[in-house]
């Protein structure tokens, strides 16, 4: 199994041109305790997109955090990685669970949809992801995912929730009370002016909530 539990704050690396300092921040996360990363690239061509992937695989075994690839098995596959999230158009859940094997980890986006995180549970899912949580400056007309759905799921499902979507310190507190186990984060983590600092900050959150 992937060296870190599906708990905490989880890191979903920002878009960047400037590769250095792109990994120097990632590294601060998870130097501030971070264990869970997505690397998700919409932007790079493919060659660049897999030596960051490549990079990112070894600096969170340096860490002992997990690495899962955003939408793409091959390049999960290609660089080991722990595994993979998968949107709502980004391939069949049961068919990735099969290729992925047992030993690596299948996140699924569920956007606001209760019965479509019953489903991807059902299809192999290791955890399900609702937002957006809060207005998102990634995703500006994502559907809003209400603190009740969070409720609702952590009552019904087996599997851990996260959240995604304009979260922030101040306002992550909400969604982990109300049974949200990730708390998945670009903006307010990588634009801090101590990402290490941040980081912490989001992962003593979770040890202010009993699991």
């Amino acid at each position: 199994m992937p060296p870190a539990e599906l708990r905490g704050l989880y890191a979903i690396t920002p878009e960047a041109a400037d590769g250095r300092q792109w990994l120097a921040d990632i590294e601060a996360a998870l130097a501030g305790g971070c264990r869970v990363l997505q690397y998700r690239d919409k932007t790079q061509a493919m060659p660049e997109r897999v030596a960051r992937a490549h990079a990112l695989r070894a600096l969170t075994r340096r860490f002992a955090a997990s690495l899962l690839i955003n939408d793409d098995l091959a390049l999960c596959q290609l660089v080991d990685a722990d595994g993979v999230h998968l949107g709502q158009d980004d391939g069949n859940l049961g068919h990735a669970r099969l290729l992925l094997g047992p030993a690596r980890w299948l996140g699924a986006s569920c956007y606001a949809d209760f019965n479509a995180a019953q489903a991807a549970q059902q299809a192999g899912a290791d955890y399900v992801a609702f937002g957006a949580a809060y207005p998102s400056p990634t995703k500006p007309t994502a559907a809003h995912a209400p603190v009740d759905l969070f409720f609702q799921a952590k009552s019904a499902l087996t599997v851990p929730i996260c959240a995604i979507g304009g979260i922030t310190v101040a306002n992550a507190p909400r969604l982990i009370a109300a049974g949200a186990s990730l708390i998945a984060v670009i903006t307010d983590l990588f634009s801090a002016p101590d990402i290490a600092a941040r980081a912490a900050q989001y992962q003593r959150l979770f040890e202010e909530v009993p699991s």
